[in-house]
């Protein structure tokens, strides 16, 4: 029983961590209808950002999130002006294509400057744990846990009371209802990107103490992050954040009770099966379709 416990627990601090790195994700689908697939190498790229300033200057990579944040949301931003505002109202595929060519420039930019060998920021604390009774809890996880959960605090209350937030969901909800009260979707649009990938520098950041990286990793996560905002439903940022904790939990109890090597599997078998139950995702919302005869 004390082995489940510390299992399902572990699980949630890793799907903390993935609920920050996949509402970005979620975020731009759901204003922009674009598939970020250069998420994952954004994410790697703070995650490198954070390294080198661990590895020169000493400081936490934890803490390095005040620095890779702002760094991306500036990043997204020029991205989003230089290139994909000229995608904007074309099909979602001209998103994929596009993002996935950004990748490939970013991930060569990495190797250029990093080199293509595995990385990995180790503080003091990364061999520390937290002692509960008879439970365990590594401190990297823990801190990154509530370092992701208070970013997504302040995503929430960004969305919820200020006037960006209301800007946003006003686009999401309607394009042309947005115009007539006075939003520029095109000026929403660039600053929710940037927004996301800001969401990605945070995670980075946390990423570069819990995984090894080097600029290949991209693809791995970029996979594991569209599983879970298709298993959460499309564009739904709490579906992110129920599908990522679903996720952790699954292959913390897959390599502890199956194998490790079915660790990356078998949360992609939940996802089949929850899709087939529920093809809209655990919180997506399911569109009427009209037959016309």
């Amino acid at each position: 029983m004390t082995q489940l416990v510390q299992t399902i627990v572990l699980g949630l601090l890793i799907g903390g961590v993935y609920a920050l790195l996949a509402g970005g994700l979620a975020l731009i689908f759901g204003v922009m209808d674009v598939i970020n697939v250069a998420q994952g190498a954004l994410l790697i790229l703070a995650a490198f950002v954070a390294w080198t300033l661990w590895n020169d200057f000493g400081i936490d990579p934890l803490l390095s999130v005040l620095v890779t944040t702002p760094l991306m949301f500036g990043l997204g931003w020029v991205m989003y002006k230089t290139t994909i505002q000229w995608i904007s109202g074309r099909p979602a595929s001209m998103s994929v294509l596009l993002t996935f060519a950004l990748a490939l420039v970013i991930e060569g930019a990495m190797g250029m400057a990093w080199s293509t060998t595995y990385h990995a920021a180790t503080p003091g604390y990364f061999a520390q744990s937290f002692r509960l009774g008879d439970f365990y809890f590594p401190k990297a996880q823990v801190f990154g846990c509530v370092i992701a959960f208070g970013v997504l605090t302040f995503l929430y209350v960004l969305l919820r009371y200020t006037w960006l937030g209301r800007a946003i969901r006003a686009v999401s909800e309607n394009v042309s209802s947005a115009r007539l009260v006075g939003v520029n979707p095109k000026k929403v649009a660039a600053l929710t990107f940037a927004v996301g990938v800001a969401m990605a520098g945070a995670g980075g950041s946390i990423a570069s103490v819990l995984y090894p990286f080097l600029p290949g990793s991209h693809y791995q996560w970029i996979s594991r992050l569209l599983g879970i905002i298709v298993l959460g439903g499309m564009g739904s940022l709490p579906g992110a954040v129920v599908g990522a904790l679903a996720l952790g939990v699954a292959e913390t109890m897959t390599a502890t009770y199956i194998s490790p090597r079915w660790a990356t599997m078998m949360p992609y078998a939940l996802i089949m099966v929850v899709l087939l139950a529920r093809p809209q995702g655990i919180m997506g919302a399911k569109l009427r379709e009209d037959a016309v005869i």
